[in-house]
């Protein structure tokens, strides 16, 4: 009698009721997209897509930095044509039918790709009523530790410039500075004078930076691929005495053993991948030991489950994680959630000065003090579009 009187009273309220919860859940289905195009600079401007559901429950993304926004806009509502009428819980499925597309497509469907799955997970979060790291484990960092990338905002693109920018960005307490001081190289470059006259500048703007700084702060560099492996092995012993905190991406990812040697001989730390899609992507990245931290772009490998699943390859390999991201509010945020749950997390980027008014582009504001970034215990990310600002800085 007691045993039947407690398995009543334990199929009653509020179990009963977080049942049904389940059940509403389950119907919870994709009903429409808008998407958001706001102007910011030369170097880019931000797409953020926005999902509907029909309980009225909407989630936010990020689909910034394609390369093409006008072909990135097109695979966003051919995915959501394929999302439409689909359940909130479908990411698996959405991963799998967008996958030939995407291959297809090149990094312009995948951020598109990316950024639904972005809207997904916001949604799934609000339903349950919890932040979406706790959908990915829980979160074991309370705060994120962000490097203030200065390349996207700095001009002149000059020692005297980037120096200016850093004192800027530390001003604003941040401790860790990058910046890509190779951009004006031209690729293919064949004359050794002029391979040795741009890498000769770029040094110079490292160390310029590396002044601002003093010892005790993180310099990165960024060499978006621009040397080949002699060049490159000797660009890493140029930096030796820049106490680098990594050397990113000297060459390209492919032939991947250029950056395996790279990484081998280099005395600082390596890091890249920021162009790579998907965990089959990172597999032989990661064990050709092209780099010693993998930097998985939320916006361009997959979204948020996969970021999570390529940490998961990493950490296998002994690799930390760093999630690349020249992204806007929306998307550091959703970077974010995922690393916030990563044991193998290191640092995450940070786009510095490109405008003023970034931090208002969401409500609640952009919650970055002394570089570091705090997520609130809010359902989803966290976080809405702010329609006002997005509606002053839209691209007509």
């Amino acid at each position: 009698m007691l045993r039947r009187n407690l398995l009543a009273s334990f199929f009653a309220s509020p179990f009963l009721s977080f049942g049904g919860q389940v059940s509403k859940h389950s119907h919870i289905t994709i009903t429409g997209l808008e998407v958001f195009r706001v102007r910011v600079n030369k170097r880019g401007n931000w797409t953020i897509p926005r999902l509907q559901t029909n309980a009225g429950i909407s989630g936010i993304g990020d689909a910034s930095q394609s390369g093409n926004d006008d072909e990135s806009l097109g695979h966003l509502r051919k995915f959501h044509d394929l999302l439409k009428g689909r359940s909130i819980f479908d990411i698996e499925w959405y991963r799998s039918a967008t996958a030939a597309a995407v291959a297809e497509g090149g990094q312009r469907a995948a951020v598109a790709a990316s950024a639904l799955e972005h809207c997904l997970w916001d949604i799934r979060g609000k339903a349950f009523g919890v932040p979406v790291y706790e959908l990915f484990g829980g979160r074991v960092h309370d705060e994120i530790r962000q490097y203030a990338n200065i390349n996207r905002s700095t001009e002149p693109r000059t020692p005297d410039g980037f120096a200016r920018m850093a004192e800027s960005a530390v001003s604003r307490g941040f401790d860790a500075i990058k910046l890509a001081p190779f951009d004006e190289m031209p690729r293919g470059l064949r004359e050794e004078a002029q391979i040795q006259k741009f890498a000769a500048s770029g040094i110079a703007c490292a160390e310029a930076v590396r002044t601002v700084l003093g010892p005790k702060r993180d310099l990165l560099i960024d060499v978006h691929s621009h040397f080949d492996r002699e060049h490159g092995l000797e660009l890493a012993r140029r930096f030796e005495p820049l106490n680098l905190f990594w050397l990113e991406e000297v060459t390209p990812a492919k032939p991947v053993g250029d950056l395996a040697a790279i990484n081998a001989a280099a005395k600082m730390p390596t890091a890249g991948g920021e162009s790579i899609q998907g965990v089959k992507g990172f597999y032989p990245y990661i064990r050709a030991q092209a780099v010693d931290i993998v930097m998985p772009d939320i916006k361009v490998c997959g979204g948020m489950l996969e970021l999570k699943k390529i940490a998961a390859l990493a950490e296998g390999a002994g690799l930390l994680v760093s999630p690349h991201g020249p992204a806007s509010p929306v998307g550091n945020v959703v970077a974010a959630h995922v690393a916030a749950t990563l044991p193998n997390f290191n640092i995450l980027e940070f786009s510095y000065g490109e405008v003023p008014w970034r931090a208002d582009l969401i409500e609640p504001s952009e919650d970055v003090i002394q570089g570091r970034l705090r997520l609130s215990d809010r359902p989803g990310l966290g976080i809405s579009l702010n329609e006002k600002v997005a509606k002053q800085y839209a691209i007509s």
